[in-house]
Formats: C-alpha cells, sequence, structure tokens
C-alpha cells in the first residue's frame, strides 16, 4: 500500500513537471512570437514611415510649386475676395490676328464670380476696346490686344489692376469650341433685337440672322454674339453677351444638362485651356455644386466710348460698383472693439 503510495506520488510530481515546461515553453513561444510581430510592425511602420515621409516631401514639393505659379500668375491675391472665387473668361476669336502676328486677340472678356457661401454669381463685362495703361512699361492701348503680348497671364494681371479684384483662375475659349459646347446643350432660345447682315470675306465671317424669337445652334450663337450692329456698337455688343450668358446659365442647371455632362467636361478638359489644376478640383467643385438658381447679376465696365472707338474706363465708377458687386468682403475688425469672452 505504501509503495502504491509513493508510485502515485512520482507519477504526479512528473506529470506537474511536464505541465511546467509545457507552460514555460508556452511562454517563451508567445514572448518570441510577440516580439517579432512587434519587430514587424516596427519595420512596417518604419518602411511606411520612409514611404510616407517621400510622398509627404514630394506633395509637399508640388504644392509649393503650384503655390509658386499661382502667385506668378495672380500676383499677390488681395484678401477681402476671399469668400469669393472669380474667373477671368476669355473668348479668342482665332480670325481676328491682325499685323504681322497669328495669335489672336481677346474677342470677349468677362469675369465670372461666385459667391463661395451663397453660390450666388455675378459677371463683369469689360469691352474689348477698353484703354488701359500698362502700368510701369509707361505703355498703353486696347485691352484685348493683350492677349496677343503675353496670353492668358498678361490678361490676369490688367484685369485685376483695372477692376481691382484678384482673379482666382482664367478660361480661354476659341469660337469654334464654343460652338461646340453649344451644341452639345441644344441650342438656345433667344430674342435677335435686329435683322443681323455682315459679312467680312477676310476673316470667314457671314452673319445672317432675322429679328424675333430664334433657336439658335453653337454657329448661329457665336455669330449672334460678334455682331457688332451700327447703332450701339460694342456697348449693344455686350448688352448681347450679358442676355445670352443669362439663358445659357438657366439653360445649364435644367435637368435635362445631366446626360451631357460626361460631354461638357470632355470639352472642358482637352479643348479649353485654363490655369485650374489638380489643387484647385475640390474647390471649384465645391463651388459649382452650390450654384444658385438665381439669374447672375450683370453688369459692364463703367466708362464712355472715346475717340476711334476706345472705351474709357471711368476708374471712380468702377471702384464704387465693384464694392456694390462684392459686399462685406472680410472686413477688417478694429483691435479696440467689444469681444465677448
Amino acid at each position: 500500500m505504501a509503495n502504491q503510495t509513493k508510485s502515485n506520488i512520482e507519477k504526479k510530481r512528473k506529470l506537474m513537471t511536464k505541465r511546467r515546461r509545457v507552460k514555460l515553453f508556452r511562454l517563451i513561444f508567445a514572448v518570441v512570437l510577440i516580439g517579432l510581430i512587434v519587430s514587424a510592425i516596427l519595420f512596417i511602420g518604419l518602411g511606411a514611415y520612409n514611404v510616407g515621409s517621400h510622398f509627404f516631401n514630394e506633395f509637399q514639393g508640388m504644392y509649393q510649386d503650384y503655390n509658386d505659379r499661382k502667385t506668378a500668375r495672380q500676383g499677390n491675391p488681395n484678401p477681402r475676395f476671399d469668400g469669393y472665387t472669380n474667373i477671368l473668361i476669355l473668348g479668342i476669336d482665332e480670325g481676328a490676328a491682325e499685323g504681322e502676328t497669328s495669335i489672336p486677340s481677346a474677342d470677349t472678356i468677362l469675369v465670372l464670380s461666385f459667391s463661395n457661401e451663397s453660390g450666388r454669381s455675378r459677371i463683369i463685362s469689360i469691352p474689348r476696346d477698353t484703354w488701359i495703361n500698362l502700368g510701369g512699361t509707361g505703355g498703353s492701348g486696347r485691352i484685348g490686344k493683350m492677349y496677343q503680348i503675353g496670353g492668358a497671364n498678361m490678361m490676369v494681371r490688367q484685369v485685376s489692376q483695372l477692376l481691382g479684384i484678384s482673379i482666382h483662375q482664367y478660361i480661354v475659349i476659341d469660337m469654334r469650341t464654343f460652338a461646340d459646347l453649344i451644341n452639345v446643350l441644344g441650342g438656345l432660345d433667344i430674342y435677335v433685337e435686329e435683322n443681323m447682315d455682315y459679312e467680312d470675306p477676310e476673316s470667314g465671317l457671314s452673319i445672317h440672322l432675322q429679328q424675333g424669337y430664334q433657336h439658335l445652334n453653337g454657329d448661329e450663337s457665336q455669330k449672334y454674339l460678334r455682331f457688332r450692329g451700327e447703332k450701339l456698337g460694342d456697348v449693344g455688343r455686350v448688352q448681347r453677351q450679358q442676355k445670352f450668358i443669362k439663358a445659357l446659365y438657366e439653360k445649364v442647371l435644367q435637368l435635362e444638362t445631366i446626360p451631357k455632362l460626361p460631354s461638357i467636361a470632355e470639352i472642358f478638359q482637352h479643348r479649353m485651356e485654363t490655369s485650374a489644376e489638380l489643387f484647385d478640383s475640390a474647390h471649384l467643385a465645391n463651388v459649382l455644386r452650390k450654384m444658385s438658381s438665381e439669374p447672375p447679376t450683370t453688369t459692364m465696365l463703367p466708362g464712355s466710348e472715346g475717340s476711334d472707338g476706345v472705351w474709357e474706363p471711368n476708374y471712380a465708377a468702377i471702384d464704387a460698383k465693384i464694392n456694390e458687386l462684392f459686399p462685406n468682403m472680410n472686413p477688417v475688425i478694429s483691435d479696440d472693439s467689444d469681444t465677448e469672452e
């Protein structure tokens, strides 16, 4: 009996020893496994950090280059206009190149401005024959011709200086592309104010539109906009542009335009020159998403017709009009104003 008891005790000791060894082995295995996992995490984390740092540095460099290009294009943006997105739209007439240059002038000059908060829009039309001074160069000339001198960047600087506002982006569109865009939208219903008959064989321009309500296709639309009658000259031309743009704005907001958006985007992407880059896309998309259903407020650059058909700007009236169109432009709060804790 005693021997059996002793034998049982020995078996229990061996079993307990075996169990302790198994527990110790499991503990060592767990420690090693955890160590490997931690090492792997640290290795992957370090690698991800290095890769992330590389991409971050590249992205930071790209963004800095973008800001440099943006500053060079815009100059120093006025913080008063941070609540707006101002887009310069230039209509280029490829048949209007003059003299020895093959570079066309800007035939249509518009500033389209959106309120970033409300989506309301305003349009400022600038006659192509507006007479401007070129600043430090001491020169002067018609603003439409500035496109021949320095392209869209030159136009951005001159329009910004003329109006005293920041221009955030620009879009350049030629007449053929404009006509195709109107065709994609299905044409536009417009009241033609008078019989329009004009022939210019040298530029290949032949305009024949009858007075009354008309459904204009793309080609007819660009002829309607380019016609310069004897009664009002460029003033009447600008008035027609403003009326046309209001009708175009309403057309774009219609539900039937939605299926046509891919074709419109294709034209914008491949057939227009624009300053907008990847970094601007989200902002512009957000602004356009908020487009108000109200028609845009339109105005023509204040001034008067001078000699030789030029448009003489009235700078005092321009300042007053800009303050009217862009109210509450980030007003500066004085340091001694009361604030609540």
